[in-house]
């Protein structure tokens, strides 16, 4: 079954040293060889890195030549000078049974030159911080196009609810996911502003969510008129931007199989149940992997993704 690889900005660990504590002068490390209380500093030039994984019943894994195991080795809290916390997940990628390189997943906003203290290491939860991270959720407040075309909002959604999919009519729910969460990092919601792509009002949804658009015209270069491509490379800072601070409610709308729902008019993904999301599911709900859809294969490749005009170039393609 082929597979999308799932992309993550992370921080490599030798940009990330130990400024004051037992282990000064080190860079960050996994969870048996981190001293709580050390305390640690981004170096000014570090940059994000795209790590492209796959996933698959055993774990997850390089999507480059190698195929190295990456392993998923704790969830790290930090607490800034100011008081406030955040969370960061451990990845260390294994080449013959030894730690080959070491990976930071920062899930909150973690700045270059400030000092952040080691206040927690869990080893238990970094598979489901992960998982959460991953998922994709539509925020509170969402209209979600229904079986006999009227619109709802998410929060009244219900399982058993039917729902217009663009491949498969109407279907039910089967679950309804929710969570609060801090409206920073990784959970900072993408916002696609009334009008943007022909959208009556905003769509509000986390920044990996996929979104389906039908070019009339291939103005991406896809080769073809349907497009799957992730909020976050649709941010221009201006039509769609990112949304900081505070709390959001996030949801997920879970069906028999995958689907492309319609949210404030824009088609989008239902949640995806795999390897890498399942874990995020409470125990009651556990369900199999949903199978290999084709829509899975319109997903942009990043390549073919402009700059700040991606949003720009989508709403002239899509136009009718």
């Amino acid at each position: 079954m082929p597979q999308s690889p799932l992309t993550i900005d992370v921080l490599h660990a030798a940009h990330i040293k130990v400024s004051g504590g037992v282990m000064r002068g080190e860079p960050l490390s996994f969870a048996d060889e981190l001293v709580m209380d050390d305390v640690f500093e981004i170096a000014s030039d570090a940059t994000t890195m795209a790590l492209d994984l796959l996933a698959d019943d055993t774990g997850l894994r390089l999507a480059n030549g190698l195929c190295n195991r990456v392993h998923l080795d704790s969830c790290l809290t930090m607490m800034g000078p100011d008081g406030s916390t955040h969370e960061a997940l451990i990845l260390v990628e294994i080449e013959d049974n030894s730690a080959a390189d070491i990976f930071l997943l920062p899930l909150g906003e973690l700045l270059p030159l400030v000092d952040y203290r080691l206040i927690g290491i869990e080893r238990h939860t970094a598979t489901r911080r992960f998982a959460e991270a991953a998922s994709g959720s539509f925020a509170k407040g969402t209209q979600i196009t229904m079986g006999d075309g009227r619109q709802r909002l998410i929060e009244a959604l219900a399982a058993g609810d039917m729902v217009l999919t663009r491949d498969a009519g109407r279907q039910p729910i089967r679950h309804i996911g929710q969570a609060t969460l801090r409206a920073t990092g990784r959970f900072a919601p993408v916002v696609i502003t009334k009008g943007t792509l022909h959208n009556e009002r905003d769509l509000v949804v986390r920044p990996d969510h996929r979104l389906f658009i039908y070019q009339r015209e291939d103005h991406l270069g896809a080769g073809r008129p349907e497009v799957l491509i992730k909020a976050r490379h649709l941010v221009d800072h201006s039509t769609v931007l990112r949304r900081r601070g505070g709390f959001v409610d996030y949801y997920q709308l879970i069906f028999d199989d995958h689907h492309i729902i319609y949210a404030e008019g824009i088609g989008a993904e239902s949640h995806l149940i795999g390897p890498h999301t399942r874990h995020a599911l409470p125990a009651g709900v556990a369900s199999p992997d949903h199978g290999h859809r084709p829509h899975l294969d319109y997903e942009v490749k990043t390549s073919l993704i402009p700059t700040e005009q991606a949003a720009t170039l989508l709403r002239k393609a899509s136009a009718r």
